[in-house]
């Protein structure tokens, strides 16, 4: 194991503007990692979008990860939970994050505290958003200016000490960046055995102080106007680190019980993996009846997995489902050709139109629609009023039990008896859809 350095900060300038407060919160976190004496490569810095963002390179020793808006402390927490289970839990993960990437991924922040993963967020609170010109966040002060609120911001600011007290959190700090303690709060909050926030404020000396007069002498009678108290405020170990709970929930090495497959009640043909799409319109049971297929399919001792696609709006349009089968696992769910196409209906034609399905109709496969659609189609299909016939909520189950009369891949009676287990309302009625196709 490497030794602790005299300092974890690289010889190089800051990339920060003078007087910058993220530039001093670096150096007080490199000290309290040479106080605790962490070795370097049990150190994973994660850093999110904005100014602050630009401290991984000042870390050179450290495991760094640079993240998008607002993820870094979901990051960290998978990080936390990997070394958990995969590793010996040693490892200290920190993550560096300002009042913009802190509001736009607050919901990551309130999980983290709720779970008490075993992660460090230092907060850069300079009451902005620094790197894109100074916009104000949902940590700038009422009264305070910046560049989209000139005149002072409306609103309050949301404070972070009430948020991670609500979300019992186990540790929360207030600091300034300029507190001669700041180091030995950040140790503090490193060593804590779970979520631990240290809200450190400090200016940005490139919007905040020029648009606000401000000094230095300015952070602690904002606090102060605001009713926010410094120090360590949250500081409680009545709660077990997440990650500890999980490994009691699931202990390394545990399997789960192993449940053997049910011997396959019917036959099947294939000898080869096949692709099937069935579609129709919303609210029609496309996808519902693709699954029987599947469990008939499973029940005839093959693999099947089945990928359904619908618009936005769920209840209206098309509708539609991808089944793969196979007589071996499948490692690849994806397919190059198409073995069997149904289309129940207009909305169905037009989704399998767009995906390019009918090019990729392979030699031999079956083409089945509703008659409603059939002029549109290739002679090679075979076309059957489903919809009338069947009712239109029923035409993808009557043209997947047509499918089976006509491929013999599996037995009607798989179907049938992947009905009967799915017991529910309208299992009568479904059947009866599937006996009713010999007639078609």
């Amino acid at each position: 194991m490497t030794q602790v350095p005299e300092t974890f900060l690289a010889s190089r300038p800051f990339p920060y503007c003078k007087g910058c407060g993220h530039g001093v919160v670096a150096r007080r976190l490199s000290e309290a990692l040479v106080r605790l004496g962490v070795a370097p490569e049990r150190v994973v810095l994660t850093s999110d979008i904005g100014c602050v963002g630009l401290v991984d390179p000042m870390f050179p020793e450290v495991h760094t990860v640079h993240t998008i808006h607002g993820r870094s402390t979901a990051i960290a927490a998978g990080a936390v939970l990997a070394d958990a289970v995969l590793g010996d839990g040693a490892i200290k993960n920190l993550v560096m994050i300002g009042d913009g990437g802190a509001t736009i991924g607050l919901l990551h922040l309130s999980q983290a505290a709720l779970m008490n993963v075993d992660v460090t967020v230092l907060l850069h609170n300079n009451m902005l958003y620094g790197m894109t010109g100074g916009q104000h966040s949902a940590l700038t002060p009422e009264g305070f200016a910046t560049s989209t609120t000139p005149d002072g911001n409306w609103l309050p600011a949301l404070d972070m000490a009430e948020l991670v007290k609500s979300c019992h959190g186990g540790f929360f700090a207030r600091k300034l960046a300029t507190d001669a303690d700041l180091a030995d709060v950040i140790a503090q909050a490193v060593a804590h055995p779970g979520f631990a926030m240290v809200e450190i404020l400090e200016l940005c000396t490139g919007f905040g102080v020029p648009l606000n007069r401000m000094d230095g002498k300015s952070l602690r009678s904002m606090a102060d106007a605001r009713g926010h108290a410094l120090g360590v405020l949250i500081q409680r170990t009545d709660r077990e680190p997440y990650q500890v709970t999980y490994k009691q929930r699931f202990p390394a090495g545990a399997k789960p019980a192993a449940k053997s497959a049910p011997a396959p009640s019917f036959t099947h043909r294939l000898t080869a993996p096949l692709t099937l799409v069935v579609a129709g319109s919303a609210g029609e049971r496309v996808q519902s009846s693709a699954a029987l297929v599947c469990r008939a399919a499973q029940l005839s001792g093959l693999h099947c997995v089945q990928k359904n696609d619908y618009p936005v709006t769920v209840g209206s349009g098309f509708s539609l489902a991808e089944l793969k089968l196979s007589p071996e696992p499948i490692l690849y769910t994806g397919s190059d050709r198409v073995d069997a196409l149904l289309i129940a209906s207009a909305d169905g034609l037009k989704e399998v139109q767009g995906r390019g399905d009918l090019a990729r109709l392979g030699d031999g496969a079956l083409l089945i629609a509703d008659e409603s659609v059939a002029g549109a189609l290739p002679e090679r299909k075979r076309a059957y009023a489903l919809r009338k016939r069947a009712s239109p909520d029923s035409a993808a189950l009557a043209a997947l039990a047509l499918w089976l009369r006509q491929s013999n891949v599996l037995e009607l009676d798989a179907l049938i008896a992947a009905i009967e287990l799915q017991a529910g309302k309208g299992a009568e009625a479904a059947k009866k859809v599937v006996r009713e196709t010999e007639g078609f």
